[in-house]
């Protein structure tokens, strides 16, 4: 599968100096993806269905209350025991793996497993607390400890509000080790029709940081007809 890149050659770097994103050249068509019980599933269902066209394999890791909170906000009837992506994204995708929520005998376990990175979309305060202090209490926190350790792209979308000061210190903590804290804070200056179109600027954003050349949202104030 062809995946459009505009990510530069040669990593970026990490506020501790450590590489947390792996050159254009060692692209793998991997992707971790974990979905967690906060709200905002639908977070989850529009940016699985985009970036199900950009990678060969997509490792999915969902919490059970994900699979409840997906029921609640987007009344579809999903579950690890009868799991189709059918049901969720509309089609079937054979590139997304549903992985269990407490194996360990996954690939994204393992620093040893190559991979473009992980997105956690949305992600829990919960999640990213136990994160921030090295608590891998299951697979989704143990494959973003993994990312870290390894110095690969980990991306956050916490959906809550307000924060307290032990969440702002667990993110502050997360981006000193590397992580990208992309806070799902939808825009409006593109004029958004729909509840999609307006998850939507948050999924363009999150394929921008993961080094997607994504259609979803133009550029600021860039003409596509005067770009060379």
């Amino acid at each position: 599968m062809v995946k459009s890149r505009i990510r530069a050659a040669g990593a970026t770097k990490s506020f501790l100096g450590r590489n947390c994103v792996e050159s254009s050249e060692m692209s793998t068509g991997r992707l971790v993806v974990g979905v967690t019980g906060a709200s905002g599933a639908i977070y989850a269902q529009r940016f699985l269905m985009r970036a199900a066209g950009h990678f060969d394999e997509i490792s999915l890791i969902m919490s059970e209350q994900a699979f409840q909170v997906a029921e609640t906000e987007l009344g579809i009837s999903i579950s690890r025991e009868v799991w189709d992506t059918s049901t969720w994204l509309g089609r079937s995708y054979p590139n997304i793996k549903l992985l269990g929520s407490k194996n360990y005998f996954t690939p994204p376990a393992s620093g040893s497993y190559r991979h473009d990175g992980m997105v956690i979309v949305p992600c829990s305060m919960g999640s990213a607390g136990r994160i921030a202090h090295g608590i891998s209490d299951d697979l989704l926190t143990r494959s973003a400890d993994v990312c870290l350790k390894e110095g690969r792209k980990l991306i956050l979308v916490p959906r809550e509000m307000p924060w307290n000061l032990i969440m702002l210190r667990n993110l502050t903590q997360l981006a000193e080790a590397g992580a990208t804290i992309m806070p799902a804070c939808p825009a409006w200056y593109h004029q958004p029709k729909t509840l999609e179109d307006l998850a939507d600027t948050v999924v363009s954003r999150i394929l921008q940081n993961l080094g997607i050349d994504q259609s979803l949202m133009k550029e600021w104030m860039v003409d596509p007809q005067t770009e060379s």
